[in-house]
């Protein structure tokens, strides 16, 4: 019996719930219809009119169809009573809340959570240029790096040029000879190529100067406050800029002149022709400008070598700002937005939580009826129609006409419609 008053108390609270439930399902539908009608109208172009008019269309289309959705369910599925038919319409709930989700959840998820995403696609793509500036100033000053070796070189053959000038360190006899006349010429060059990557520098520190500038602006519309479209137009204007300083410094690197400038300091190497006046320190010359000559060799080979690896480094490449809108963002972050997904998508699907509750509650009633009666499944109704069925049979059985429900009784008991007579038709009948 605790079963059977169970299952009738469930039925009674199934029906007190029925206007609650109706609520329900419309509050959520028009929740999803108006962030439908907020992720939509991004994605919409032309007149403000046009662009309300489709929103507004859509919006209703979503929310009617949600509403109307999860009213079938919640009407059929409790209601079936083998496994077939129960998983074949929860199959058709699966796939409805599948079409849902495409055609409402993403947009209420942009809605919620679109100018986030587009301001975060403007912080990563902030990064990137940032990472790509100081690449490209790298690249740039890599050729920097070779100037303590091209200034010990251009000092050993000044100093040498000094020393055999003054004592004869070199060749036994000081003076102005071929060999201090080579050794200064090899310090000039060296000094001219230490001039030219100076000089670089200059230009390297002013575009990397104007870069920041850029990267600074740009920083400012991420975190700035307003409406996200307009920055991210200013966004994209900044990207552009950044990008030609980006460039010009990749242009500006010094390493492929320092290489060529390596190479020819062997391969233009001009040796004076030795101006002893015996034949002794002639010789003891061309010994000395051998050597000097190999000497330049190495160097050059070493410039040559440092200057290659500069250039191999990798070259920044090239990068080009995409802008988003807030349902694009959304859709290429959703891994940083999960929360927002999940509230989007639970406007949407949470009806399927009463659907499968009253799932439950109707099995729980199916099986509590089992314990019960059969005059305890009847109703009130279905009390006097059993009565007035048994009254009937033993009319039937004893001959009586059966009793008249009270209605007819009544009716019965109203006098009947009686046509008057004419006078000359009663003179007639008199005797």
């Amino acid at each position: 019996m605790s079963h059977a008053r169970a299952a009738r108390q469930l039925r009674s609270h199934i029906d007190s719930l029925q206007t609650m439930t109706r609520f329900v399902l419309a509050t959520l539908a028009l929740a999803s219809g108006v962030y439908t009608y907020l992720g939509v109208r991004s994605l919409l172009d032309g007149t403000a009119t046009l662009v309300f008019l489709a929103a507004v269309i859509y919006s209703a289309a979503v929310s009617v169809g949600i509403y109307g959705f999860w009213t079938y369910l919640i009407r059929f599925l409790p209601e079936m009573r083998d496994g077939a038919s129960r998983i074949a319409l929860f199959a058709v709930m699966a796939v409805g809340s599948l079409m849902i989700v495409a055609m409402s959840s993403w947009l209420n998820a942009a809605a919620l959570a679109g100018s986030a995403a587009v301001e975060q696609h403007l912080a990563e793509t902030l990064e990137d240029y940032t990472a790509d500036l100081d690449q490209a100033h790298s690249n740039a000053l890599g050729a920097l790096s070779l100037l303590p070796d091209i200034q010990r070189a251009s000092v050993r053959f000044s100093r040498l040029a000094e020393n055999e000038r003054s004592s004869g360190a070199l060749t036994g006899t000081s003076g102005s000879g071929s060999v201090v006349q080579l050794l200064t010429q090899m310090s000039a060059q060296m000094n001219e190529l230490e001039g030219t990557i100076q000089r670089s520098r200059e230009t390297v520190a002013n575009l990397f100067s104007q870069g920041q500038e850029r990267l600074a602006a740009m920083r400012a519309l991420v975190s700035g406050a307003g409406s996200v479209e307009p920055r991210s137009d200013r966004f994209a204007e900044e990207a552009v800029s950044l990008a030609g300083v980006i460039a010009a410094l990749e242009q500006t690197s010094i390493a492929p002149s320092v290489a060529r400038a390596a190479a020819d300091l062997s391969a233009g190497f001009i040796a004076p022709v030795a101006d002893g006046g015996n034949a002794d320190l002639a010789g003891r010359q061309d010994a000395v400008m051998a050597t000097v000559r190999e000497s330049v060799a190495a160097q050059s080979a070493a410039l040559s070598e440092a200057a290659e690896e500069i250039m191999a480094q990798p070259k920044v490449a090239e990068r080009r700002y995409v802008p988003l809108s807030s349902a694009e963002a959304v859709l290429l972050y959703a891994g940083s937005f999960l929360p927002s997904w999940a509230g989007a998508i639970s406007i949407d699907l949470l009806p399927g939580v009463l659907v499968a509750m009253l799932a439950v509650v109707f099995a729980a009633i199916r099986r509590g009826e089992e314990d019960m009666s059969e005059a305890e499944r009847m109703s009130a109704a279905d009390m006097m129609r059993a009565l007035e069925m048994r009254q009937a049979m033993m009319a039937r059985e004893s001959g009586e006409p059966p009793e008249a429900p009270a209605d007819a009784e009544s009716a019965q008991s109203r006098p009947e419609n009686v046509t008057a007579l004419s006078l000359t038709e009663r003179k007639r009948q008199e005797p």
